[in-house]
């Protein structure tokens, strides 16, 4: 049966990335616990519409935990109080009714904030751009027991490729690292035949477009880890550091090889 509850929300509110913020206290009354968290806010703009007042501004899509953008900090966690949830997966009944919920955006220099709760996380887009992918002609999808790919290798790289850019690690982060973001990218791709390839430029390539962007350096918090709403783990940070110095030990070999070319 639903159950009805009121709450006080305390808001992040920034008109634009060059305007100052502060928080703006509101009532969400009548909220129906079966509710998503996103739909309660849904439900506080539609009262600010008819008072003439500007909505809150939130990024979403999906509202499947499958995109990654309805990313905000919900009473100091990223996406919430529960574990392995986006903020668009997180429901009411979480809450108790008179409850007072802090709502604030990502909070670090590489996510400036673009108004409200949206943050502009295009930082994660060039770090893939520039090196997260795969460039070789790889031809049409082969049949998937054709490729020889061991159980655990595959399995791994499964595990690493769950990553959805959301930013909740860099959120979480003291240090706003996005190791465990680059680390997921970079693995999932080292473990896989197609990305043997390009293997050692990758992980040269985006950990220095990572440090370009002005994300800090993991220290392994493992805050990290604890709010990645696909729980992808700290140790694919350690195998990150280990291409690396892998990449960067093999590079002068690579450019005396290219050089006689």
């Amino acid at each position: 049966m639903a159950r009805l509850m009121n709450l006080v929300l305390n808001v992040w509110r920034q008109k634009s990335p060059r305007d100052p913020g502060q928080f703006v206290r509101y009532e969400a009354k009548s909220i129906n616990d079966h509710m998503s968290f996103l739909e309660m806010l849904d439900v506080v703009n539609e009262e600010l519409a008819h008072k003439g007042e500007a909505p809150i501004a939130f990024d979403h899509d999906c509202r499947e935990g499958i995109c990654g953008a309805c990313g905000m900090m919900i009473n100091g966690v990223a996406h919430g109080p529960s574990a392995g949830t986006t903020a668009c997966q997180l429901h009411m009944r979480t809450f108790k009714d008179g409850d007072e919920i802090t709502i604030e955006p990502w909070r670090a220099a590489a996510f400036p904030v673009v108004r409200d709760l949206m943050v502009d996380r295009s930082a994660f887009d060039r770090s893939v751009q520039a090196g997260g992918y795969v460039s070789v002609r790889a031809g049409a999808a082969h049949e998937a027991n054709s490729l020889p790919v061991r159980k655990s290798d595959s399995d791994e790289a499964f595990d690493a490729a769950t990553c959805i850019g959301c930013g909740a690690c860099v959120a979480a982060c003291p240090n706003a690292s996005a190791a465990l973001f680059t680390a997921a990218k970079v693995s999932h791709l080292a473990l896989l035949p197609q990305g043997a390839p390009e293997r050692a430029d990758r992980v040269r390539k985006m950990v220095a477009q990572m440090d370009a962007e002005g994300f800090g350096h993991c220290s392994s918090h493992k805050e990290c880890e604890a709010v990645c709403p696909k729980g992808i783990s700290i140790s694919f940070i350690a195998k990150l550091n280990r291409e690396l110095v892998s990449a960067m030990a093999s590079a002068p070999n690579e450019i005396k090889s290219r050089q006689k070319s």
